[in-house]
Formats: C-alpha cells, sequence, structure tokens
C-alpha cells in the first residue's frame, strides 16, 4: 500500500499540470500524521461595492482515509441575498486518474430548515461523496456573490488537526472609501509571506505541517494562523449600516433584525399575565416567563431571512411553538417584555471550548444567541434553547466568554458568568461497611453544583434504568461486582444542585494476602484522570474550568481484623490547585475518611505542563492509598 501512495504521489504531479500548478509531490513532512493534505487551496474575494461581493474558491486536497473527509469541505450556502454562480468538482483515484466529474446538478441541494413547515430562503449545495478506496484527491471549486457586506468571510488556512497544507493562497480586492480593515492572529509562527498592492492585500503561506491534539491544549481556534476582515461601511439585504464602533454596529442590529416583530396572541397576552398578576420581582416574574417558553417550545435549527441572522417573526413562534436560538430568544424577550421586565438580544459563540467575541475588532461574530437581564448591578443569561437548563444557567455552553448585547441604543460588549473553582463543587458524604468474607456495603449521597451540576444533568433525562446503573458501574470502575440499589437522583433547579443517592454492594471488595486483607479505603471519589505524557510538547496548555470536590466517608471495619497499616496524611499544595487525604481513626473498627481536591482554571505555558502531569499523579496515587488489616489472634 506504501508503493502505491508513492507511486500516486508521483503521478498526480503530471496529472495536475493542467490546473497550472508546480510540483505537487507531498513532502514526508507534510504527510507525516496526516488525515488529508491541502495541495492547493487559492481564495479570491473582490468587494465590488457597499452592496456586493464575490469570493471564489478553488482548493486541491488530497485524503488519506475516511477521517480526512470531513477536510474537504466542498459547500456553499445561498439564499435571496447569496447566490452559487458555479459548483464543481472533480475527483482523481490512487493512480491519477480522473474517475469522476460532479457538476452542480450533482450537488445535493437542500432548505436548512428540511423537515419544517415555515419557510426560509437559505438552502445549502453540498457535495455527498463516498469513496471507492483511499487515497483520493479532489478538485472543488465554486463561485459566490453575496449582498451581505457585512459578513466579510475569515482567512482559515488550515481548518482542522490531522490536516497539513502544502499551499494555501488568499487575496482580498476592496474600496477603501467603505473602511475596510482587517486583523492578523497568530502569524508569527507559520511563514505567511503578505504583500499589499494598490486595493488588493495578499497571503500566502507554505508548508504547514498537520498539527496532534494535545491533552488540555487551548482551542484550535486560538492558536491557528487565521486573517479577520471587515468593511465600517456594510449592507444587510439591501440595509446600509456602520461597523465604526460596536455602538453603531449594535444599533442597525436592533433596528433591522429584532425590533420589528412583537405581535403574539391575544390568549398568550392573557395567559402570561394571568401568570405574574401577583408577582412584583422581575426576576421572580422571568423564571415564570423562562418556563412558560420551555413548556411551550422546543429547539430547531433553522436559519431564516437576512443572512441567517434575522429571527423567525414571533408570532410563527407563538403559534407553532418551535424556533431556533435566535428565535426562541427573541420570542422570550418579546414575552419578557410583555410583562414589564427587559431582556436583551445577546449574540455569542456557544460551545463547550470558551470562544469570545474579539471586542477590539467589529465584525460579524458568534454562532448563538441568548438573552442578557440586567437587575441590580447583575447579568442573567438565558439559554432559551434549552427545555430543561434551570434559569439562568447555560453551563459550559456560554460561561465566561465576550458576547455582545443589542440594545435600542447600540451594541455593547459584555463577559458571561464565569465558575470559581468552588462554584463547580461535589460534596460527598458516605458510608460503608467492611465484612468479614471480605465484602463492602455502603451508600452515599452526592450533591453536585456548578459545572459538576452541568457535567451530570444529562442523568435526570435517562428514562432507561439499564443504562443509568451501566453509567454509575462504570463511573465507579473500581468496585469489583458492584451491585447498586435505592438509586435516586433529585434535580433542585432553583439552587441548581443535582443529588444522587444510592445504595452500593461488592463482593469480596478486598484482597487477601496470608492472615492480612488491604483495599482501597476512599470508594466512591478517585481522580484516575493522569494527563498524558510528552517527550516534546509543542503547545501551552489550559485548564479551562476547576472544581472542588470535598468528601467526607464513614468506614466500619470487621471486628475480627485489626489495623496493622493507616497511610498518613497527605497534603500537596499547587499553583494548579490543592489536595489533602485524611484517614482518622474513630474508634477500634471505625475510620472517618476526609478528602479535599480543588483544580484551579487558567492559562500556563507548555514548560509547567510536566509539573502539572505529576500534580495529578500523585492525587490518583493517594486516592488510591491502600489500609492494610491483619487477622486478630484468638
Amino acid at each position: 500500500m506504501k508503493l502505491n501512495i508513492l507511486l500516486f504521489l508521483l503521478i498526480i504531479t503530471t496529472t495536475f499540470s493542467q490546473n497550472d500548478l508546480s510540483s505537487l509531490t507531498v513532502s514526508k513532512e507534510l504527510k507525516e500524521k496526516a488525515n488529508s493534505v491541502v495541495r492547493h487551496q487559492n481564495i479570491e474575494i473582490v468587494v465590488n461595492s457597499q452592496k456586493s461581493y464575490r469570493i471564489k474558491k478553488k482548493k486541491i486536497i488530497s485524503v488519506f482515509n475516511e477521517y480526512g473527509l470531513k477536510n474537504i469541505d466542498a459547500k456553499e450556502y445561498y439564499s435571496n441575498s447569496e447566490s452559487v454562480n458555479s459548483i464543481q468538482a472533480i475527483i482523481y483515484d490512487l493512480t491519477g486518474k480522473e474517475i469522476k466529474k460532479i457538476r452542480r446538478k450533482d450537488f445535493k441541494d437542500q432548505s436548512v430548515a428540511d423537515g419544517f413547515s415555515i419557510l426560509t430562503d437559505g438552502r445549502v449545495v453540498y457535495l455527498d461523496y463516498t469513496p471507492t478506496q483511499y487515497p483520493f484527491t479532489i478538485v472543488y471549486e465554486s463561485d459566490v456573490t453575496s449582498s451581505n457586506t457585512a459578513f466579510i468571510p475569515s482567512w482559515y488556512p488550515i481548518d482542522d488537526y490531522y490536516e497539513a497544507v502544502e499551499k494555501s493562497e488568499f487575496k482580498i480586492t476592496y474600496i477603501p472609501e467603505l473602511g475596510f480593515k482587517y486583523k492578523e492572529l497568530n502569524l508569527g509562527s507559520y511563514n505567511v509571506e503578505k504583500s499589499e498592492e494598490g486595493n488588493t492585500l495578499s497571503y500566502v503561506v507554505e508548508n504547514i505541517t498537520a498539527e496532534k491534539p494535545e491533552d488540555y491544549s487551548p482551542s484550535f481556534d486560538e492558536f491557528m494562523p487565521k486573517v479577520l476582515f471587515s468593511l465600517e461601511k456594510f449592507s444587510l439585504e439591501g440595509v446600509e449600516g456602520s461597523a465604526k464602533s460596536w455602538e453603531e454596529f449594535g444599533k442597525i442590529w436592533y433596528k433591522e433584525l429584532v425590533n420589528d416583530d412583537t405581535e403574539i396572541k391575544p390568549e398568550t397576552l392573557a395567559e402570561i399575565k394571568s401568570l405574574t398578576q401577583d408577582v412584583e420581582n422581575p426576576i421572580e416574574k422571568a423564571k415564570i416567563i423562562y418556563k412558560y417558553v420551555q413548556n411551550k417550545t422546543r429547539y430547531v435549527s433553522i436559519q431564516l431571512g437576512i443572512g441567517g441572522w434575522k429571527p423567525m417573526s414571533v408570532k410563527d413562534v407563538d403559534k407553532l411553538g418551535y424556533g431556533d436560538c435566535k428565535a426562541l430568544s427573541n420570542y422570550t424577550r418579546i414575552l419578557l417584555e410583555k410583562v414589564d421586565v427587559k431582556a436583551f438580544y445577546t449574540v455569542i459563540y456557544g460551545d463547550s471550548d470558551k470562544k469570545s467575541f474579539d471586542k477590539d475588532f467589529v465584525s460579524k461574530q458568534g454562532n448563538h444567541v441568548i438573552l442578557t437581564l440586567p437587575y441590580e448591578n447583575k447579568n442573567y443569561f438565558l439559554e432559551c434553547t434549552s427545555q430543561t437548563n434551570p434559569f439562568a444557567f447555560g453551563g459550559d455552553f456560554t460561561d465566561d466568554r465576550y458576547a455582545l448585547m443589542i440594545k435600542p441604543e447600540g451594541g455593547f460588549i459584555l463577559k458571561t458568568n464565569g465558575f470559581k473553582a468552588i462554584d463547580s463543587y461535589q460534596n460527598t458524604i458516605g458510608n460503608y461497611i467492611v465484612k468479614d468474607n471480605g465484602d463492602l456495603v455502603g451508600s452515599v449521597e452526592i450533591k453536585s453544583g456548578g459545572i459538576q451540576y452541568d457535567n451530570k444533568a444529562f442523568l435526570t433525562r435517562m428514562d432507561n434504568n439499564d443504562k443509568l446503573l451501566k453509567h454509575y458501574k462504570e463511573r465507579f470502575s473500581w468496585i469489583n461486582s458492584l451491585e447498586i440499589s435505592n438509586l435516586k437522583i433529585e434535580n433542585d433547579q432553583e439552587k441548581i444542585e443535582l443529588i444522587e443517592k444510592l445504595n452500593i454492594k461488592s463482593n469480596k471488595y478486598v484482597t487477601t494476602a496470608g492472615n492480612s486483607i488491604f483495599f482501597p479505603v476512599n470508594v466512591f471519589n478517585r481522580s484516575t484522570n493522569i494527563p498524558k505524557k510528552y517527550r516534546d510538547r509543542k503547545n501551552a496548555f489550559q485548564i479551562s474550568r476547576g472544581f472542588h470536590d470535598n468528601d467526607v466517608v464513614d468506614v466500619v471495619l470487621p471486628d475480627t481484623y485489626e489495623i496493622e497499616f493507616l497511610p498518613e496524611v497527605m497534603k500537596i499544595e499547587s499553583k494548579f490547585g490543592d489536595y489533602s487525604l485524611e484517614i482518622e481513626k474513630i474508634e477500634t473498627n471505625k475510620l472517618k475518611l476526609k478528602r479535599r481536591l480543588t483544580i484551579n482554571s487558567g492559562n500556563y505555558s507548555k514548560e509547567e505542563y510536566e509539573e502539572y502531569r505529576i500534580f495529578r499523579e500523585k492525587i490518583a496515587k493517594n486516592d488510591n492509598s491502600k489500609i492494610v488489616l491483619t487477622q486478630k489472634k484468638i
């Protein structure tokens, strides 16, 4: 197979000469760790006027396995404001021979809201190709025109891990009077050639080797090269606006996208007025409206209207009971307004990897919408797409990042609430008995808040008891022959706390050696995560969210045994957090385990990674501490 790949790489040089490319023989360095190699990418953007730009793309990519398929990215969106002038692809096989030419009519073409009974002008045309063998190479070309100059695409020469780039070129031609601006990020580590000639800005980069993900790396977007673009004078579906500041940008957004629609059914208005008639506090009113929306609506992923950024009408959401993040957030905003509570449409990046608005570069940003409800010097952030989230709890999807709040007077950058380590707690109170025959029986109550609540919230939605029991057996994998009974899960949405209660039993938990037995004393909460060791780590590392565990467990030992060895008190302090484990002898056969673990969030250099790895390794070792019991002499 290796011989065939080498033959393919040599032959394909000749085959692609028709595309005016130089040598396409892929170097050993580029093939290493790569699922795909971008042989040549060329993107050209021409801003024709305040109301029009055109983008031409040509991408030649060799795909070596199924994991590289997603890097082809052969798709274009279109609507009344965007048109696909042309799109095509050519597939080449292992020997470099053309095996398939795919015209526009052969691409899949569907609505971005397929399956829902509401009109939308948003559509996507995309390549749906299943290869019969690897490697193969695809030449993809497209030509798209858009009237939405508020959304000038950024340049990302590399898309993902395990993708190498042989050559990527980008060129944008602009009109200076429109206030063209750009921002370069993370170019310093790459040999990027930049040139400016007249009203044209160009970039070329070659030979970017594939990156392999490393544990605790920052998000891919944070360290990969990219250039952002924007116009100070833009157009949205024929509506002209200004992006000189977030304030001006927000005014247009509010006026043209979210403020022209407040109509709801009289029955709905009467219902929410009735529900809140005896409530004075705005937050308590908001909780009632939030629960009303959760019970009445469901989330669907659709795009409607101006560039996919204008919400579907409030009356349609009210009538149909569904919408996307824009629609549901705007609907909730209007319902709150009807009961005299002010909340504001807020655009954000929604993802478990924290990604913020670049607050210093005014441009189209974000992929999600929530609501901001300011009250008494505090901002409450409402995730309106969830039917299960507690009020003002977005978890790790929207925490601790910059977003854009849209008000009548303009746009304002603000930061969403984060979680301190102590907020993301897990408090464990338990007990267990070790019997003479080595069996273990016990019970435990675990209370979790913050991100630890978020991580476990799915348990409340598990209606399959077998899957639930499987979860706990995997979670307590160190307990042999685990049996679980009297399992109860309580979800306190007012306190935002998840409570787990269960009884456990284990046959032959202990290990026997002659007249002695020994076993790990920490039964209910062990840290088993030891970060991977790297000989030559490349990236800085990040602990994106901290947490705090506090455990108190009573242990009863068999009367026929006495303690031979008890681990000493252990305390570890570090800039990454702290850990303590104390096993206190209360009576002859009774112990009390006290354990505390705090992990702090933070950004650290790659040189500090090994120190953190050792810190976690020590914690895991001590969490597995064993006590030794010897059988009493009769």
